[in-house]
């Protein structure tokens, strides 16, 4: 699904990945792990198609995600770490998922159910204005909703409070096992349950790659 062969990305003096090579198949589901700086946000960032490589290339389902955004966004669900300051209005922005990813709203209301957000009470509200909890549920709803063949799940979590945390971890236990899991986080003990693979990035090198 996802193919990286020698992929080098340089921001002015600075190597943030460093000849990383790696294939990702479905079913896969994978933790990439790493301290900061270690090269973890640009290589989603280059998947995404936000970052043109320096040198190297990425092709997600065939496509290259910088020329064929459109399509390759089609086919990932992703969840930022820090929810972007969106102005819409919830429902304006579940409308605007719905119309832009041909999504069913009755789901997304029925993800937002299991992750105990009442989002039908909170129509109104801007996205910006409500918790950080609040938002993460909305995007994580909104993404599983899409029901895409890649999920890319960076720090999904960190805004949930315990129970949430479970609800979401309970959801994906349950879903399709065919697709291309990704998730970024520094708690391997909370995915242990879901991933079979872990791959470590250290200055921006792959340092570890192995099924788990």
């Amino acid at each position: 699904m996802i193919e990286i062969k020698n992929l080098t990305k340089v921001f002015g003096s600075q190597i943030s990945l460093d000849n990383v090579n790696l294939k990702l198949e479905k079913k896969d589901s994978i933790i990439i792990m790493g301290q900061n700086g270690a090269g973890k946000t640009t290589l989603i960032r280059s998947i995404l198609g936000q970052y043109i490589p320096t040198k190297g290339e990425i092709t997600v389902n065939g496509k290259n995600p910088f020329k064929d955004r459109v399509n390759t966004l089609n086919s990932i669900g992703f969840v930022p770490q820090l929810p972007p300051p969106i102005k819409l209005t919830v429902e304006e922005l579940i409308y605007y998922s719905v119309s832009s990813s041909n999504i069913n709203k009755d789901i997304i209301f029925d993800f937002c159910s299991k992750m105990d957000l009442d989002v039908k009470q909170n129509l109104k509200k801007v996205f910006f204005k409500l918790s950080g909890g609040m938002k993460q549920k909305l995007l994580i709803s909104i993404a599983l909703a899409k029901d895409p063949d890649i999920f890319i799940f960076d720090e999904p979590t960190a805004n949930l409070d315990p129970k949430g945390r479970d609800s979401f971890y309970s959801i994906l236990e349950n879903f399709n096992k065919d697709k291309l899991s990704l998730f970024i986080s520094h708690r391997i003990e909370e995915v242990s349950d879901i991933v079979n693979r872990k791959i470590e990035l250290d200055l921006g090198k792959v340092i570890i790659d192995e099924k788990i």
